[in-house]
């Protein structure tokens, strides 16, 4: 039982031309050349795929409430469907990668092993598709800001669905071939090509990378040296200078996605072609360097919302928004308490409310006519026993005011003092 194990690895780690001619393998297995890398690799891919999820999921957040506010715009929905990207392959392909690195044989299943690279691939080239549209977008803002105003709903749904079926479509032959299998007593996952498409594929490695990476490459270079030259073109007067800050600040922020992305994901586009085109005498890329292509290109996920969230002032502003609603959460609910005080107190009578109505400064001539004899308020009010006293001598005493010899100079007073 012991000697199955070590057969295999010296199998795998030694050199991949002893595996079968167009055999490789597949859904990230590729076994380690030491146990360190059984707990580096997975701890790694556990930090990524936490900090990426927590980033992107910020991201969507504030671009939902945003849209909530106004109408949502190309390049917030691009951003949009970059982030759900993102979450997707953190949630359904990282945490699996973790597993299999921890492991010395596949133990996930026929599905996982059919569906893993081909999954990476759907969302890596939705991404890259979509950072493309980004480029172009970008350049229509920089040429002409009104144009993002006027595009429709259903343009950008279109946009959306037709990326996200391409992106499911290239990628369809290693989800055909690939398939689980025992190869020197232990089970592992790989990519096994049949004689009558040996043709088919040799062909499919050299298209794929040029419609998934170079192509959108290219035109993103393209649109984006196009939008910086147009945001240095921009006038002198002050909505121009503002519009020019801001395409300006757009530009380098989108600019510095593309590059990234191109730039984490060609170690893994290098050890890929390195594979399919290894000679059988020739040697092969290391372990090691196809596992950390593999969690360079993972981090990527991590990094765009990172960016969004340091360059862009709009996402600054409303992760500080977010957060404060997540931090002020709790001490909302202490006006719900003050109400629920307030729906106990309405046994309290009316005129504990009229004595606060009586002391605003908002209803002055409201409090004077509360000081009137025969206000209805006053019966109701609460009396106080020297006020009680001094009503009850006025009463029962003659009236001074009948034997005053100047009775306007006291009505004038009296209305003064109402006034104040």
């Amino acid at each position: 039982m012991e000697k199955v194990p070590v057969q295999f690895s010296n199998l795998s780690s030694t050199n991949s031309s002893l595996l079968p001619q167009h055999m490789h393998f597949a859904g990230g297995y590729l076994p380690p050349d030491s146990r360190e890398w059984k707990v580096t690799v997975p701890a790694l891919l556990v930090v990524i795929c936490l900090v990426g999820f927590a980033g992107n999921m910020c991201v969507i957040g504030i671009l939902l409430h945003n849209s909530r506010k106004g109408k949502p715009s190309l390049i917030h929905s691009l951003i949009f469907n970059l982030s759900c990207a993102d979450v997707f392959l953190l949630a359904f392909v990282v945490p699996f990668r973790a597993a299999v690195y921890s492991k010395d044989t596949w133990n996930l299943g026929w599905f996982v092993c059919k569906t893993s690279d081909w999954f990476v691939h759907v969302c890596m080239t939705a991404k890259s598709i979509t950072i493309a549209v980004v480029a172009k977008a970008c350049y229509m803002y920089a040429s002409n800001p009104t144009k993002q105003v006027n595009i429709k709903h259903q343009t950008i749904v279109a946009i959306l669905v037709s990326t996200w079926l391409v992106a499911f479509i290239l990628p369809l032959p290693e989800w055909f071939f690939t398939s689980t299998k025992q190869l020197a007593g232990s089970m592992v996952c790989l990519l096994d090509i049949p004689e009558y498409a040996h043709e088919f594929m040799a062909i499919f490695v050299k298209l794929f990378p040029i419609f998934v990476f170079c192509t959108p490459f290219l035109l993103e270079f393209l649109y984006f040296w196009k939008a910086y030259g147009q945001c240095q073109r921009r006038g002198t007067k002050t909505q121009n200078l503002r519009n020019q800050i801001r395409s300006r600040r757009l530009t380098v922020m989108l600019m510095s996605v593309s590059l990234t992305f191109s730039i984490l994901w060609l170690p893994e586009w290098i050890s890929w072609l390195w594979m399919w085109h290894l000679q059988r005498d020739g040697p092969s890329p290391p372990h090691t360097f196809k596992i950390m292509a593999q969690c360079v290109m993972f981090s990527i996920s991590s990094v765009h919302p990172l960016i969004f969230l340091v360059m862009s002032e709009e996402f600054r502003e409303g992760f500080k928004g977010l957060w404060k609603r997540i931090a002020l959460k709790k001490p909302l609910a202490a006006p719900d308490n003050q109400e629920s005080q307030a729906g106990n107190s309405e046994g309290i009578p009316d005129s504990v409310h009229s004595q606060e109505q009586l002391a605003s400064p908002l209803h002055p001539e409201h409090s004077c006519s509360q000081h009137q004899l025969g206000s209805p308020d006053n019966k109701e009010a609460p009396v106080l026993p020297d006020v009680e006293q001094f009503w009850h001598e006025r009463e029962t005493l003659p009236s001074d005011q009948d034997n005053d010899p100047i009775p306007w100079e006291h009505q004038d007073q009296e209305t003064v003092g109402c006034n104040k």
